[in-house]
C-alpha cells in the first residue's frame, strides 16, 4: 500500500464532475489497484476513489488514474508531506467477534425457542459433509435440524438442505425436518426456506442473553 499525505485538489470527470478545493489529505493506492482520496474527518468514507482496474500515470504535479471505461481522477499535487510505501501481505479476512457461535451455544441452552417441548439432542452433530449445528426433537419426539447463522442468506438454507438430504438416509432418524436460524433473514432466503419446506426463525441476540432493551418500543 502507498501512502501519500498531500496538499492537493481532486477532479473527477465520468458520468458526473465533481471537484475537491485544495487541502490538505491523504491518497491511498492500494495493491488491488483502487485509489482513493480521505479527509482527516468524515468517518472511513473517502472523499473520492477510483475503483480497480484503474492505470496511474504520474506527471510532476500532477496523478491521472484513470479506469476501463475512460473515467478519470486527476490529482494536482501542490506539495507532498509525506510518500511511504508499506507491504501488508495477504489479508485473512474479517473475523466477526464470535456472535454466530456464542449464539449457537445459547440456543443450545434454550431449545424451547424452536417450540414448547423441544429438546437437544446434540451440539455439532456430524454428518459426512461436515456438523450441523444442533440436532433437537420436537415435543412429537422427531427429530429437527437445525442451521444457526449471524445473518441467513441463501448459502445457509443450501448447506442445511444438504445436510436434511443426508440426515433423512439414516433410519435412525428420519423423518428430520429443518429449521434456519438468524439475528436477520433475507427475504430470497425466507423463499428458497419455504420451497425447501424448512422453517425460518429470526432470533434477537441480546434478548436471548438475557439483555433488555433500552429504547421504548410501540409494541
Amino acid at each position: 500500500m502507498r501512502l501519500v499525505i498531500a496538499r492537493c485538489s481532486v477532479d473527477y470527470v465520468g458520468r458526473l464532475a465533481a471537484h475537491l478545493p485544495t487541502a490538505n489529505r491523504l491518497i491511498m493506492v492500494k495493491a488491488d489497484g483502487s485509489v482513493l482520496v480521505h479527509s482527516d474527518g468524515g468517518s472511513y468514507k473517502p472523499l473520492n476513489w477510483m475503483s480497480p482496474p484503474c492505470k496511474i500515470e504520474e506527471a510532476p504535479g500532477v496523478w491521472r488514474v484513470v479506469n476501463k471505461a475512460g473515467e478519470e481522477l486527476r490529482i494536482t499535487l501542490e506539495e507532498v508531506f509525506s510518500d511511504s510505501a508499506h507491504e501488508l501481505g495477504q489479508d485473512p479476512g474479517l473475523r466477526k467477534d464470535g456472535v454466530e457461535a456464542h449464539l449457537q451455544e445459547l440456543l443450545a441452552a434454550l431449545p424451547e425457542t424452536f417450540g414448547e417441548g423441544f429438546s437437544l439432542v446434540r451440539r455439532e452433530y456430524m454428518t459426512a459433509i461436515g456438523p450441523v449445528d444442533l440436532l433437537c426433537r420436537d415435543k412429537a419426539g422427531a427429530h429437527v435440524a437445525i442451521e444457526v447463522k449471524r445473518r441467513g442468506d441463501i448459502d445457509g438454507v443450501e448447506q442445511l438442505t444438504r445436510y436434511l438430504e443426508l440426515l433423512n438416509r439414516d433410519t435412525l432418524l428420519a423423518p428430520v425436518a429443518g429449521i434456519f436460524v438468524a439475528q436477520e433473514i433475507k427475504p430470497q432466503a425466507r423463499v428458497l426456506a419455504a420451497d425447501r419446506g424448512i422453517r425460518c426463525v429470526v432470533v434477537d441476540y441480546d434478548r436471548l442473553r438475557g439483555m433488555e432493551r433500552n429504547e421504548l418500543t410501540l409494541f
